[in-house]
Parts: C-alpha cells; structure tokens; sequence
C-alpha cells in the first residue's frame, strides 16, 4: 500500500509550487507535508475501507494548496488514478491491504457484549465475522433507508 503513496508523491513532487517570499515552511517542508498527506490517506483507506467514501478527494483537497495553478489538472488525474487503483486492491485483497498498512491481521468491526472489540478475522465483503454478520445486514437497510 505504501507503495501507491510513494508513486503519488513521486509523480507530484516535480510539481510543488517553492513557498512565496514571507512564508515560514520552506520546500522541503512541503514535500514532506505532500508525502505525509499522501501516506495518511492510503494508510486509511487500508484501515476503513467500509466508512472511508472519496479518498481520492480527501487527499486531492489536502495537496492542492501545495501546487501552482496550471499543475492542478494533473495533480487531480494524478490522485484519482492512483487512488482507484489502491480502491480496487483494497477491494479485491481487503485482509491484505489491512495487513499491509496496520502491520496486524485485521479484526471484526463490531463489540461484543462486554464492549470489547471482536477478535476473530471478518469476512473480506463487509469487514464483519460470521458471528456478527447481522450487523452489516442491518447497515444495508439503513443505508436504503436514507436513500429513500
């Protein structure tokens, strides 16, 4: 996953527009900020991938102050090509993206009855265990709920 958050950067660095006279950060500050940014938003997207809904425009709201007005198009293509392909890695190896940014096996969603949070591995499609498969049921229905 780190990886994806490298080559954005890499592609975008060139990019990054030096501070204007008076600002305190100087460049390497914010490439350091872009690489931080890029970092924080693929490491979320492999740690919620069920709550987290336009990572692509999360980190593209994030970096676009870092670039001049004529790299903004790019520096959208960039992202957004990028983050679909680590959307669609997340999707297709959820437990594997998981275990790639949290250095851990992923855990059910849910809490069990004491509160505490379930131990058992979830099921790659909603990120919930057999035991607690339920509660994604009762999310999808409110989610039609809202729809309608």
């Amino acid at each position: 996953m780190y990886q994806i958050s490298r080559a954005i950067y890499r592609e975008l660095a060139p990019y990054v527009e030096p501070p204007r006279t008076g600002e305190s950060c100087g460049a390497s500050a914010r490439h350091a900020q872009l690489l931080r940014a890029c970092e924080a938003v693929v490491e979320r997207l492999g740690r919620e991938p069920y709550s987290f809904a336009d990572p692509a425009r999360t980190l593209f709201q994030d970096i676009r102050s870092y670039f001049p007005m004529n790299a903004q198009e790019r520096v959208h293509r960039v992202v957004f090509v990028y983050m679909e392909l680590a959307r669609r890695f997340v999707k297709e190896h959820p437990l594997l993206g998981y275990t790639a940014v949290a250095g851990e096996p992923p855990r059910c969603r849910a809490t069990t009855r004491k509160g505490e949070t379930c131990r058992r591995t979830p099921l790659p499609q909603n990120g919930y265990c057999p035991s607690h498969q339920h509660l994604a049921e009762t999310e999808d229905h409110e989610l039609e709920l809202v729809a309608a």
